[in-house]
């Protein structure tokens, strides 16, 4: 909070003198704005909240600058809290944390949001979400994973309010600050809904004034609601959901949002929901990675078999077509580029991340180039965490709770830092937020302290 009110005063000394120098040279007005704008713009780069699961830019990555090269005992903790079960991530912004965790709540287990204070880790509020006991809807954890169960869905924050979605489908709207309800929307019981296997994990996605999910039944499978009101804004498709995030992205000067379904990739038009274009792709038990856009290129994956490959969207005369440019088949090899349910991050024509099945504990971080699908390097040791792009330096969260930077180059792996952050399993996303890394496990929460004054001297 000082960091942050330091920077406020900072921005108001240079407005300030601004306005003295204009009003005493008006002959540098122009000079001294520009001066001062850019002045006050780079003061604010490197901090930014990242509100959603695939952060402020939709795609993994933050243009925030945090110091890379630790100390020996790794980056300094600031707090750390319970967090018990489950596998949502943590999403920062306005000075608070939240995440889901499972709680006994009227005498029986249920899913509840909590909103922590980002500097301290205390709890503000907590809003239970319905009942949701260990192991529901699928495996309360199994010997090869040890890996638990809860929920899996991370909330959304825009504009003071926050937004999650339950494993059962339920879509609630909290006021940020407070707790208190805004609106809700039972998936199930309003729009026919289809739960799956292990059920929703998916979070929802924020673009301008509308909140997008997916779980309807036919005909309304893909919705889009107001995120002031809740009112329905559209609802379309006869779509059957995965566990995936959607994704928003402009292709061809068309903003569109990705839904990664049982039947494939299915694009729509953020505006009404009308259909654009869809990729047949095989489904196989579960899918739970969000897709890659990168211009008209779009990847996607799956585990159990299924593999990965990329789609090229074209549109002309005929319409919006995907056309796969290359695929690699299977989960397991060297050559494999299947991600069971991490998402990659993707760096100057390249994706890393956690391409891996079911290796809990060992599977590898992967550098594939987009174009063909080629594996640059592998690296063992990370099992199926996740990843986040932070300037040229990928931070990845392995499975066993050590966070691992590491340089975005094909080149080859080139390993900056590690340290040990939370115990518990970790099948999270890593977040930064001014100047800290957020990390959730089944356990515990953390967030340790990686500003520039934190660097290895």
């Amino acid at each position: 909070m000082a960091a942050q009110d330091a920077e406020v005063s900072t921005r108001q000394f240079i407005v300030a003198n601004f306005i003295r120098i204009r009003n005493v040279r008006p002959a540098m007005t122009k000079t001294t704005f520009i001066f001062a704008t850019s002045l006050a713009a780079a003061l604010t780069v490197h901090a930014a909240d990242w509100p959603q699961y695939r952060g402020p830019n939709l795609d993994g990555s933050t243009s925030e600058k945090i110091a890379t090269k630790w100390p020996a005992g790794g980056p300094k903790a600031l707090w750390k809290v319970p967090a018990l079960d489950g596998f949502s991530s943590l999403t920062v912004s306005g000075g608070q944390a939240f995440t889901l965790v499972m709680r006994e709540v009227a005498g029986g287990p249920q899913e509840v949001c909590v909103a922590l204070d980002a500097n301290t880790g205390k709890e503000q509020w907590m809003a239970p979400l319905g009942p949701l006991k260990l192991g529901d809807g699928g495996q309360s954890g199994t010997k090869d994973n040890g890996g638990g169960d809860g929920p899996r869905s991370t909330p959304t924050v825009s504009d003071g309010k926050v937004y999650v979605m339950s494993a059962k489908l339920v879509l609630s709207c909290f006021d940020a600050k407070s707790g208190k309800a805004v609106w809700q929307k039972d998936l199930m019981k309003d729009f026919a809904g289809r739960n799956i296997s292990w059920q929703n994990a998916a979070s929802p996605l924020i673009e301008g004034s509308l909140v997008y999910v997916a779980g309807g039944g036919a005909g309304q499978s893909i919705l889009a609601f107001n995120k002031q009101t809740g009112a329905v804004a559209w609802k379309a498709h006869d779509e059957t959901i995965t566990h995936s995030t959607p994704v928003a992205a402009t292709i061809h000067g068309v903003r569109q949002v990705i839904f990664f379904c049982k039947s494939g990739l299915v694009s729509v038009d953020a505006k009404d929901g009308k259909l654009l274009w869809k990729r047949p792709f095989k489904f196989a038990v579960s899918t739970a990675m969000t897709p890659i856009v990168a211009g008209d290129l779009v990847f996607c994956s799956a585990g159990y078999g299924v593999g990965g490959g990329a789609a090229r969207i074209t549109k002309g005369a005929g319409g919006w077509k995907a056309e796969e440019t290359w695929f690699v088949s299977g989960h397991a090899g060297p050559d494999a580029v299947a991600n069971h349910w991490s998402t990659p991050v993707l760096k100057d024509g390249h994706l890393y991340g956690m391409f891996q099945f079911k290796e809990y504990g060992s599977g590898p971080m992967k550098c594939v180039e987009l174009a063909t699908g080629k594996v640059k390097w592998s690296k063992p040791g990370f099992g199926p965490g996740n990843v986040i792009l932070v300037g040229n330096h990928v931070v990845g969260l392995s499975d066993a709770g050590e966070l691992v930077v590491v340089e975005a180059t094909p080149a080859g792996y080139k390993e900056v830092s590690r340290a040990k952050a939370v115990a518990g399993k970790c099948w999270s996303t890593p977040v930064v937020s001014n100047g800290r890394i957020y990390v959730r496990s089944t356990k515990e929460a953390a967030c340790l302290d990686v500003s520039a004054k934190s660097a290895q001297r």
